[in-house]
């Protein structure tokens, strides 16, 4: 939980976990990206292999 909120728990595919070892920089840019395009509004907090957290953040600046 974060402020209270539980976190959605989801998975991406093997080839963005293979980058975890080949290059980290482009392993965050490629999650992050991967999940804006599949959560719009919602934001990585936490990455643990298999799980990735995602926290709600939609409506949250309005």
């Amino acid at each position: 939980m974060i402020d209270g909120k539980p976190l959605m728990r989801s998975m991406m595919g093997a080839r963005i976990w293979r980058l975890m070892r080949e290059d980290r920089d482009l392993f965050q840019r490629e999650t992050r990206a991967y999940f804006a395009r599949a959560y719009p509004g919602w934001t990585v907090v936490k990455v643990k292999y298999p799980i990735v957290y995602l926290r709600d953040d939609r409506g949250r600046n309005e």
